[in-house]
C-alpha cells in the first residue's frame, strides 16, 4: 500500500469496508504486501513536491489517480503514464495551457520605378503614390506551468492590400530613327502615341494614363483616333468606360467625349467620313465585369465637336449565342461596304439593310474554364472577297471538343460557298491578317501577303507566357517563313499585328515594345523602350 510523508495518502491508502467473506482474503493479502519492501516515489504538480511511500507496483497514471492529480488534455506528463513505478523515480505534471493571440502588422509598399518615354531622359515623376498595406498574424502560444513558450506563427491574412509607390522615368538611352510610313499609333503605359514619317517623331496624344485598351481605332487618313476611357472608379455606379476621340492626330488637341458609354467594341467606318459604329453592354460587379448587350449601331460625329449629327441601329440587342455575355466583335471591310462579325463559335457577315446574321464558318466552342471567353480575330483581303480568322479546331485524343488545343488560320469568302484552312495547328492566338497590296519592281501585277503568329508549343498555346513567332506567307499560303525574332530568341507574347500601308513592314510587341519588322529583309527595329506598349494600329 501507500503512505504519503505528511499528508492524506489517498484513496488507494484509505480503509474500506469489506465483505465478511472477503476479510480473510484481504488480510492474508496485506500480510503478504506488508512483507514486501516499500519505495519512495516523488511528484513535482502544480507548484509543490511531494513524496509518496509504496510497497504496491502500479503505474505512473494510477500513482496520478491515487494522488487525485487531473492531467488536462495538454498536460505533460514525464515519465509516460503507461510506465510502472519504482524507487526513487519523480514523476513529473506540466501544466499546459493554449491561447491564440493575433496582431496587425503593417505591409510596407514597394517603389517601382518605370520607364516612361514622355519624360525627358533622367527625368522623374510620381505616378503612384505609395500605401503600406495591413495584415493580421495570428500565433498558437502554449504556456507551460505559467512560463510563455515562442509563439508559433498559425495564419496571415491580408487586412488592406500595399499600393507599390510608381516613379516614372524618362529613359537615357536612344533609339536610331526609323523611317515610318503613314501613321503608326499605339497605347503606351494607358496613353495614346504616334509617329507618322519616322520614328523620332513619336508623342504622346494623351497624358490621362486611362486608355483600358478595348477600343483603339485610327481612321483611314490616320489623322482621327477613337479610343475608350476607364471609368469605373468613377462616381457613377455599375460604370464602365466612355468613348473618346481625337480630331487630329497632327496637332496638340484636347480629346473629346463621345456620347456612347459602356462600349465594347467600336472602329471608324471606311470609306464613310466621320462615320463610327459600336457594340455596348453593361457593368456587372461580377466577372468578367461586364455583360454584352451584342447590339450594333452607327454614328455620324461632327469632327471638330464630336456632336452627333445622327445614329442609326443595325443590330437589336440580342443573346450573342453561346457565351454572349462576353460580347460579338466586327471587322469592316475596306470600302467599308460589308460588315463581318465573330463571336464563340462562328464567323459570318451581317446583312446590312435587314440586319440579319449570316454564318459563313462555324466551328467547336472553345471552354477556356475561366471566366473570359475567346474571339478570333477577323481580316479582310485587299479586293474584300476573302475573309482570314483562327477557327477551333477537331480534338487531336479523347479530349472533349471544347477542349481541343488545335487552332487553324482559315480562309473563306463572302459568300459562304468555300473554306480552307491555310495553316494548321498554329495556337489560339495566331491574329492572321492580310496585307494591302504592293508592287513589286518588273512586276506589274500588285501583290498580297498575309501575316500570322505561329505558337512554339502548339499544345499550351493558350498560356499567358506561350511564345509564338511571326510568320509571313504570300496571299495563297505559298512561301511561308519566319520573319521574327530571329532564331535562339525569346518567342513573341499573344499581340495584335498591323501591316504598313504599304504592305511591306509589320509592326509588332515583343517584349512589351514595339517594334516593326521588313518582311523582305526580316530587319527589325526597336521603337519604344519603356516596356508598355501595346495595341498597334498603321493608316496612311
Amino acid at each position: 500500500m501507500s503512505r504519503e510523508l505528511g499528508y492524506d495518502p489517498g484513496p488507494m491508502a484509505r480503509q474500506k469496508r469489506l465483505p465478511a467473506f472477503l476479510l480473510i482474503w484481504v488480510l492474508a493479502a496485506c500480510a503478504q504486501t506488508e512483507q514486501q519492501p516499500s519505495f519512495l516515489v516523488t511528484l513535482v504538480a502544480d507548484g509543490r513536491e511531494l513524496t509518496y511511500e509504496y510497497n504496491v507496483p502500479v503505474t505512473v497514471a494510477e500513482f496520478l489517480r491515487d494522488a487525485e492529480v487531473e492531467i488536462g488534455e495538454l498536460d505533460r506528463v514525464e515519465p509516460p503514464q503507461f510506465t510502472q513505478i519504482r524507487d526513487g523515480m519523480r514523476v513529473t505534471v506540466v501544466r499546459v495551457e493554449e491561447q491564440t493571440e493575433c496582431e496587425e502588422q503593417e505591409i510596407p509598399y514597394q517603389t517601382r520605378r518605370v520607364l516612361n518615354e514622355g519624360l525627358d531622359p533622367g527625368e522623374e515623376l510620381l505616378g503612384q503614390a505609395g500605401l503600406n498595406g495591413v495584415e493580421e498574424i495570428c500565433y498558437r502560444l502554449l504556456i507551460e506551468d505559467g512560463a510563455r513558450r515562442d509563439p508559433v506563427e498559425i495564419s496571415r491574412v491580408v487586412l488592406t492590400e500595399s499600393q507599390d509607390e510608381v516613379i516614372y522615368v524618362g529613359p537615357t538611352g536612344e533609339l536610331d530613327p526609323v523611317p515610318v510610313v503613314g501613321t503608326l499609333a499605339y497605347i503606351n503605359n494607358r496613353n495614346a502615341w504616334a509617329m507618322s514619317g519616322n520614328s523620332s517623331t513619336k508623342r504622346p496624344l494623351t497624358t490621362s494614363s486611362d486608355l483600358d485598351r478595348r477600343v483603339f481605332s485610327l481612321s483611314s487618313n490616320g489623322r482621327q483616333l477613337m479610343f475608350t476611357r476607364d471609368t469605373r472608379n468613377s462616381d457613377r455606379e455599375n460604370f464602365l468606360n466612355q468613348l473618346w476621340m481625337l480630331s487630329d492626330t497632327t496637332r496638340d488637341l484636347e480629346p473629346i467625349q463621345l456620347v456612347p458609354e459602356d462600349v465594347l467594341w467600336a472602329s471608324w467606318i471606311p470609306g464613310r467620313e466621320n462615320f463610327i459604329s459600336y457594340s455596348t453592354g453593361e457593368a456587372r460587379q461580377t466577372a468578367p465585369g461586364w455583360q454584352a448587350f451584342n447590339d450594333l449601331w452607327t454614328m455620324r460625329l461632327d469632327p471638330q465637336t464630336g456632336e452627333t449629327l445622327g445614329v442609326t441601329e443595325v443590330l437589336e440587342p440580342s443573346s450573342g449565342g453561346l457565351y454572349g455575355w462576353w460580347g460579338t466583335n466586327f471587322a469592316w471591310s475596306n470600302n467599308g461596304d460589308s460588315l463581318a462579325w465573330v463571336r464563340a463559335d462562328s464567323v459570318g457577315t451581317v446583312d446590312l439593310e435587314t440586319g440579319d446574321l449570316q454564318p459563313l464558318l462555324q466551328y467547336p466552342l472553345f471552354n477556356t474554364s475561366s471566366d473570359w471567353s475567346w474571339r478570333s480575330t477577323l481580316s479582310w483581303s485587299p479586293d474584300d472577297d476573302l475573309l482570314l480568322t483562327t477557327t477551333h479546331g477537331a480534338p487531336i485524343g479523347n479530349e472533349p471538343a471544347e477542349l481541343s488545343p488545335v487552332f487553324h488560320v482559315t480562309v473563306t469568302d463572302k459568300a459562304g460557298s468555300f473554306q480552307a484552312q491555310v495553316f494548321k495547328n498554329t495556337g489560339i492566338w495566331a491574329a492572321p491578317r492580310y496585307s494591302p497590296l504592293f508592287t513589286v519592281p518588273g512586276n506589274e501585277f500588285p501583290s498580297g501577303r498575309m501575316a500570322y503568329l505561329q505558337a512554339r508549343d502548339v499544345a499550351n498555346s493558350i498560356n499567358a507566357q506561350a511564345e509564338y513567332d511571326l510568320m509571313v506567307a504570300d496571299r495563297d499560303g505559298s512561301n511561308r517563313r519566319l520573319v521574327f525574332p530571329p532564331n535562339g530568341q525569346a518567342g513573341l507574347n499573344a499581340q495584335n499585328l498591323a501591316w504598313s500601308p504599304d504592305g511591306r513592314q509589320i509592326a509588332c510587341i515583343y517584349q512589351g515594345n514595339l517594334w516593326i519588322v521588313d518582311v523582305e529583309t526580316m530587319v527589325a527595329h526597336q521603337l519604344t523602350l519603356d516596356g508598355g506598349a501595346s495595341n498597334p494600329v498603321w493608316t496612311l
